[in-house]
């Protein structure tokens, strides 16, 4: 459902708005971004450039440009025309509510306002709005431009409907929408990154494995079954021909007994020190950017054979 006018607004021009602006470009929209920061249109816009060679390898849809860009500082003159906004300001609650109400001063009451929020409830967001019903959670995960997932919730006041046209509206564009049904803390994929870091900062901790051999044993083990399907179809194929519920009939009991052992999130900032040197010590010597470039090309790739996969959901 690609709105009649293709004029879309991204409201906030960080890491995440810029990753926003990338991905609506390539996929033929017309953009108009706002940001007040000093120098936000000069990042944005070489944001955009270093994001392209990517979404050119995605494959980039018919009239896609980056000459579809236009950059004001006005957030009102920014979301004027716009068919959809995508809000992706600082993460506080009292900027959130001076932006929402800044939009609503000049967007039309039916556009959608869609919040990048990764921990800000689309309730906590929407209070005091004047149209709180088409204010919807539109959290993506970075590289925006790149990773499909989009996590899609409604507040206490939004409508269905609006859930629903924001599900659809992302898909169009070749996002991979999930629906959150109920909201909690973190939405949903964040929750499951942060279960895999607690244990992840326990095991350094607790001097079982270093920083390096956390990072290897995911993305040379776990990891890569986790690219190509979720936990649970893994656990399903793990099974046999008794599929999941065998394993868990035969797993559960052991597998009660580990997370009982798991560790906790540190109370303190203690640990920081400790994780950031692993962190340092496996970098060391290394290309770090060259190596986001390579992930970003195996990225591609790997979405690309995905896509043509038909029994790879």
């Amino acid at each position: 459902m690609k709105p009649a006018s293709s004029k879309l607004a991204v409201v906030g021009t960080g890491v995440i708005g810029a990753g926003w602006a990338t991905h609506f470009l390539a996929r033929g929209f017309d953009v108009t971004a706002t940001d007040p920061a000093p120098g936000a249109e000069q990042r944005l816009r070489g944001l955009v450039d270093a994001g392209w060679p990517t979404v050119e390898a995605l494959g980039l849809a018919d009239g896609a440009s980056r000459d579809r860009l236009s950059f004001t500082t006005d957030v009102a003159q920014a979301v004027r025309d716009a068919t959809f906004i995508q809000e992706s300001g600082p993460e506080r609650l009292d900027v959130k509510h001076e932006l929402i109400a800044t939009i609503e001063s000049a967007a039309k009451a039916d556009v959608l306002i869609a919040s990048s929020s990764s921990g800000l409830s689309a309730s906590e967001i929407q209070a005091g709005a004047r149209h709180p019903e088409r204010i919807v959670l539109g959290h993506p995960f970075n590289p925006t431009h790149v990773i499909p997932l989009v996590e899609v919730g409604g507040g206490k006041l939004t409508s269905a409907e609006n859930v629903a046209k924001a599900m659809a509206f992302y898909a169009s564009t070749g996002k991979k929408p999930i629906r959150i049904h109920k909201e909690v803390k973190g939405h949903i994929a964040n929750r499951l990154q942060v279960a895999l870091w607690q244990e992840a900062i326990s095991l350094v901790q607790r001097g079982v494995a270093s920083v390096e051999d956390i990072d290897t044993a995911i993305s040379h083990g776990p990891g890569l079954r986790w690219a190509l399907l979720g936990p649970f179809i893994n656990l399903h194929a793990s099974g046999g021909p008794g599929g999941i519920t065998h394993l868990l009939q035969h797993l559960g009991a052991s597998q009660r007994e580990w997370a009982r052992d798991l560790g906790k999130y540190p109370e303190t900032d203690d640990y920081i020190q400790q994780i950031a040197q692993g962190v340092d010590a496996e970098l060391a010597g290394r290309d770090f950017p060259g190596m986001l470039r390579q992930r970003d090309e195996l990225l591609v790739q790997l979405i690309a054979m995905k896509a043509v996969q038909a029994q790879i959901p």
